[in-house]
């Protein structure tokens, strides 16, 4: 099996609150992309395409290996990580669809996801049960139940695929389509998809908070 990993890192970083975009914001003095590809690369997955967005491509260019592929992400992460795997090289046989904003999983969660695929998976995702007590609440934010957290997980990436499935399954999507990460995308389609252990250290960036608290992670 031959795959290659996606790293979509197209996002503005608004909400980071960032003068760049999000994958090029420095986690320990290396961008947040640089960390995401290095995770892919550590756990085997040599070729790497990583979607950006059209004015950053020279940034991107500076700071990572020249081999990774660089392409001109979309509006949206369904967009993005649909023009990354028209670019992916075609001897691949799996595809993985990595965040720039989760820079810190384990190598280990990607070999997961990997040996699933090997041993027939069509679809699998990394997932940490939901430890929380979930509620619902109505209009007005009053509490109106609480859900059952046995069959809840936090869904984490890289999220793995056979290529075929990912391909086709974006083929059949409206240009205008958008899902909230690659897993709705080939469910839409009817794929079942298979879960793997994810890891708590894979947690994503979204706010100062959470860069904050990976910085600690890298300096300890």
């Amino acid at each position: 099996m031959h795959a290659v990993g996606i790293v979509a890192a197209a996002g503005s970083g608004l909400r980071l609150g960032a003068d760049r975009p999000k994958a090029l914001v420095p986690l320990g003095g290396r961008a947040l992309v640089c960390w995401a590809v290095d995770t892919l690369r550590d756990a085997g997955v040599a070729d790497v395409v990583v979607a950006v967005p059209a004015p950053e491509r020279g940034a991107f260019a500076a700071v990572l290996p020249a081999d990774v592929r660089l392409v001109v992400g979309g509006p949206t992460r369904t967009a993005s990580v649909r023009a990354a795997l028209a670019a992916a090289p075609d001897r691949s046989d799996a595809v993985l669809v990595h965040d720039a904003a989760r820079p810190l999983t384990p190598p280990d969660v990607v070999r997961r996801v990997l040996d699933a695929l090997a041993h027939g998976a069509a679809a699998v995702v990394p997932v940490l049960p939901v430890v929380d007590t979930t509620v619902t609440v109505d209009g007005d934010g009053v509490l109106t139940g609480a859900v059952p957290r046995e069959t809840l997980r936090r869904v984490q990436t890289p999220q793995g695929f056979a290529r075929a499935v990912l391909a086709d399954a974006y083929a059949a999507l409206p240009d205008d389509a958008e899902f909230t990460d690659d897993a709705a995308v080939v469910r839409a389609a009817g794929t079942p998809v298979a879960t793997v252990a994810g890891d708590e250290r894979a947690g994503k960036v979204t706010v100062a908070h959470d860069l904050a608290l990976a910085e600690l992670q890298v300096a300890g």
